[in-house]
């Protein structure tokens, strides 16, 4: 992306956080009708985790709480119900995770993000996790149609021993028909914070149509780039050629792969043309990745094979 910028923990930032975490994350104030908030409370109830808090405003919701694996690890559905989001939209989503508890976050499908007719639309994701929770925040792919005006906020606040793994599959056109990302601008800012201290920040921006979208420091001329994020420990040396290998075998010569650790932080990245190659490229990681960072087996979510 243009002006793309990666920093790992940077000494000097720190952002305070509670010791706990509020009974509910502060709603955002009601306004013009073409705003949407969703704010979730999980907390560890004797070794099951449940959905204590859910709030609401305009066209975001969240289905009941699911327990397809376990009762220690409740699956959350975000639905968006307009299915598409307009120029000028805005959405806030805020999660809250506590102590003990393990929350699984996605979506039904692929959110899409229509021409600006002249407006910024945006959307702001908040998690915040208590010490020892875990987040998995795995929606499905975003498409970004023609002439889009798109700005997204991502934010991760870890206490203590808190674990997460975020990914999202960003899709530029509708290739498929036809459809390329000439015009039109996406921006983008991701923070992972643990105790108040910045482990990881960057931000970019791609315009449609212009040179980065071509170049090898930007898309390369893909239409498909998808991020795996981890935060957690550190893992092993053989545990990143794993993956490293893995993703070549199956990227191939389809679609650029990269896979990084740094300190607690472990960054997986892949530059292609489909977003089904990315979603199998992702899934493939986290089946590898999460028994090793939760001890929990990765088993593929039904509303993915819908």
């Amino acid at each position: 992306m243009d002006n793309f910028t990666a920093q790992p923990m940077p000494a000097s930032a720190e952002l305070a956080l509670p010791a706990t975490l509020p009974p509910i994350l502060s709603e955002p104030v009601r306004g013009a009708d073409n705003q949407a908030w969703l704010s979730l409370r999980f907390a560890d109830d004797r070794g099951t985790t449940r959905l204590l808090d859910r709030a609401h405003y305009g066209p975001l919701r969240v289905q009941k709480a699911l327990y397809p694996e376990h009762p220690s690890i409740c699956h959350a559905i975000i639905v968006h119900p307009p299915g598409g989001v307009v120029g000028g939209d805005q959405l806030t989503i805020k999660a809250g995770v506590g102590a003990g508890a393990h929350a699984f976050l996605t979506t039904p499908g692929a959110a899409k993000w229509y021409q600006a007719n002249g407006k910024l639309s945006q959307q702001q994701v908040r998690l915040q996790l208590a010490d020892s929770a875990t987040l998995e925040w795995l929606p499905q792919e975003t498409i970004f149609f023609d002439q889009a005006e798109v700005a997204l906020t991502h934010e991760v606040e870890l206490q203590g021993e808190a674990r997460y793994i975020g990914g999202e599959i960003l899709c530029f056109g509708r290739t498929a028909s036809g459809e390329t990302f000439n015009r039109g601008r996406i921006s983008q800012q991701t923070s992972i914070r643990r105790d108040g201290k910045l482990l990881w920040f960057e931000q970019g921006m791609l315009s449609g149509g212009s040179a980065a979208m071509h170049n090898r420091l930007g898309l390369a001329g893909c239409t498909v780039c998808a991020t795996l994020m981890v935060a957690g420990k550190p893992f092993s040396a053989s545990l990143v050629q794993q993956l490293r290998e893995l993703a070549s075998q199956l990227a191939g010569e389809r679609a650029s792969v990269g896979a990084s650790q740094l300190k607690s932080v472990l960054v997986l990245r892949h530059l292609g043309h489909s977003s089904e190659l990315a979603r199998q490229w992702m899934m493939q990681a986290w089946q590898l990745i999460r028994p090793q960072l939760l001890g929990h087996e990765a088993l593929i979510p039904r509303i993915w094979n819908t």
